[in-house]
């Protein structure tokens, strides 16, 4: 069985991405958490007992390391069906919005960073925010429009959808603007059992970080909190 070594679910889009591929195509996995640390160094000494790079995620299969989540993705499409869309368009298509994520959306990330559990408001869009927000818009409403839904490569989930898992709680965390299909994707999206799954763990998390919790902060006004007290 696979080991799949992830940080907080409350703080950790990385880690989501491979856990809810696993989960959603129901590939039998072992989960082992490392919450983040205050003290960097201690953490990057914890975490490269188990990955190359001393970050998550990281899957063990036997004595097979594979670091990285669109490596991960790339390793279980080669054992397991389903992992992309079996149209070659839809494919080449899932590919390469799945690469403009790993690699772009640099504003996205740094302004609304993944926190699972608050409500916030940003307190300024700029500019490079607002193109991030509408370069979502435009992928997810061009896979549905494209591939016919209701997920971004056609009709089952794939690693493309685990991909933008991530930036689906974000919207629901800053309430993000979605027009039309994209809208109903999210909804769609934080209904599916390993979405729920997720997010009812991150709640219950008592570990939280100092660091993750003030860049929301940083850039935004919160207005809730649903973790448990």
């Amino acid at each position: 069985m696979y080991t799949l070594h992830i940080a907080n679910k409350n703080y950790s889009s990385w880690s989501l991405r491979p856990w809810i591929l696993l989960r959603q195509l129901d590939i039998a996995f072992h989960e082992e958490m490392h919450p983040f640390q205050a003290d960097i160094q201690a953490q990057r000494k914890n975490y490269l007992a188990f990955s190359p790079s001393a970050k998550v995620p990281v899957l063990q299969d036997g004595q097979t390391i594979v670091w990285d989540s669109l490596a991960i993705a790339e390793y279980l499409a080669e054992a397991h069906a389903g992992v992309w869309p079996e149209d070659r368009a839809a494919r080449a298509w899932a590919r390469s919005a799945s690469s403009e994520m790993h690699a772009g959306f640099p504003h996205l990330r740094e302004r609304c960073t993944m926190n699972c559990a608050v409500r916030a408001t940003p307190k300024t869009v700029t500019a490079e925010l607002q193109q991030d927000i509408e370069r979502v818009n435009t992928l997810f409403n061009q896979g549905l429009a494209r591939f016919g839904g209701p997920f971004l490569g056609g009709a089952a989930f794939t690693a493309v959808d685990a991909m933008y898992a991530p930036v689906v709680f974000r919207i629901q965390t800053y309430d993000l603007p979605m027009q039309g299909a994209a809208a109903e994707y999210v909804s769609r999206m934080l209904a599916l059992p390993g979405m729920q799954q997720w997010y009812a763990q991150a709640l219950q998390e008592r570990d939280t970080d100092d660091a993750h919790e003030q860049d929301v902060v940083r850039y935004s006004d919160i207005i809730g909190d649903e973790r448990q007290q």
